[in-house]
């Protein structure tokens, strides 16, 4: 009978529907493209390590005093501490690299061996600097991904030869494998490393650091080692000249403000399937109004006021049933849609089940007020209505 009654009014029906289409589409795709960029951010936060240590200059520490700068001395202090497996420190500065008639503008870093542990990257050829490399102020260099195809477009395997940094050749050692762009959305592929002694003599000019990261063996323990360094550091400098960021709150952060925005995309996707749920009463309500002399035909030859109800709730589930399968399937689609051109969706269970089920909810929320309306009709007062 439900189906029927669609039928009879088709144009009808189907403004009905579209409305709870809209809505639950936009209840699929908008949670899709929060989990996506979601998960995006965290996956880049994470490939830096939940057991990181990052240690930062504070106010103060900018200046060229080595006396009031994160030194070298402080990484070697703190690789002693219990629970850290790994210290890089590191100093960097943008320069000009230059191989035959190619040049390419990067970050050079001075790095510590311990920098790919920490990083937890990878080589593609060619080997790391080593502790040897970093006692005799070696100038070898190893590329990144980036700056390798900016020097040598052709393909051809870059360790063995000599690129000049400020005119200083250095010897290519390595390759970084490729590592992509950070949470930040900047390439960490443009990048070239070199000893951090080399850097100091030949480069920086300059013997204080940009950053310290450590990396601790038991991630559990991590707050502890945090306010050893802490501790270590206070004693070497003022309280305000270093600053101590643990990735795991970072990590923590970035959820919860994820989290928030998938929660905002689905309340103003769901305000649009409220909308839909509106335009189902008032049709449902011209629906009782047309029909209410086959009401009162209805009650006269013996249908309960009971019967009444169920008719037409049963009619607003229908619509809004059809409406929210169709919806869902069309949210999947227009995800997937955005997934090919390169936005991050992700799909999951829950998004399309919680928006059926709330178009179904919608359906028989927005579908009681006119079918009781109609099952409270006098069968008389129905029976003579034009």
């Amino acid at each position: 009978m439900a189906l029927r009654s669609l039928r009879a009014n088709l144009f009808r029906s189907a403004l009905t529907l579209l409305g709870v289409i809209i809505g639950v589409a936009a209840v699929v795709t908008m949670l899709a493209i929060g989990d996506g960029s979601k998960r995006e951010v965290m996956q880049r936060i994470e490939s830096m390590g939940t057991n990181l240590l990052l240690i930062r200059p504070g106010r103060g520490m900018r200046g060229g005093d080595s006396g009031v700068n994160l030194t070298t001395e402080d990484a070697e202090l703190i690789a002693e501490l219990p629970n850290v497996t790994a210290v890089a420190p590191e100093r960097g500065t943008s320069s000009t690299l230059r191989f035959g008639n190619s040049d390419h503008r990067a970050m050079i870093q001075g790095v510590w061996p311990g920098f790919m542990e920490t990083r937890d990257w990878q080589l593609a050829s060619g080997t790391f600097i080593t502790e040897a490399d970093l006692a005799s102020f070696a100038p070898v260099i190893v590329l990144g991904q980036t700056v390798a195809e900016n020097l040598f477009p052709n393909g051809e395997d870059p360790v063995g030869r000599y690129v000049l940094v400020r005119n200083v050749p250095f010897e290519v050692v390595g390759v970084l494998a490729e590592k992509g762009a950070n949470a930040f959305g900047q390439d960490q592929d443009d990048v070239a490393v070199v000893p951090l002694s080399t850097g100091f003599v030949r480069l920086f000019g300059q013997q204080h650091l940009d950053s310290i990261t450590v990396k601790v063996a038991d991630a559990a323990a991590v707050h502890h080692t945090e306010a050893t360094i802490q501790e270590l550091l206070a004693g070497r400098h003022s309280e305000d000249a270093f600053r101590i960021r643990n990735t795991a709150s970072i990590l923590e952060t970035a959820e919860a403000a994820h989290n928030t925005f998938t929660l905002l995309l689905g309340s103003v996707a769901a305000i649009s399937l409220l909308v839909g749920g509106i335009g189902v009463m008032n049709i449902m309500l011209v629906n009782v109004t047309e029909r209410t002399r086959e009401i009162g035909v209805r009650m006269a030859t013996g249908a309960r006021a009971g019967s009444i109800l169920l008719q037409f709730n049963t009619e607003a589930l229908v619509v809004c049933g059809i409406g929210g399968l169709i919806g869902v399937g069309l949210g999947l689609g227009a995800a997937a849609a955005l997934g090919l051109v390169g936005m991050p969706v992700l799909f999951s269970f829950w998004p399309p089940i919680l928006a059926f089920s709330f178009a179904f909810a919608t359906g028989l929320l927005f579908g009681y007020l006119p079918a009781r309306k109609a099952a409270q009709l006098d069968p008389v007062v129905a029976l003579a209505s034009e």
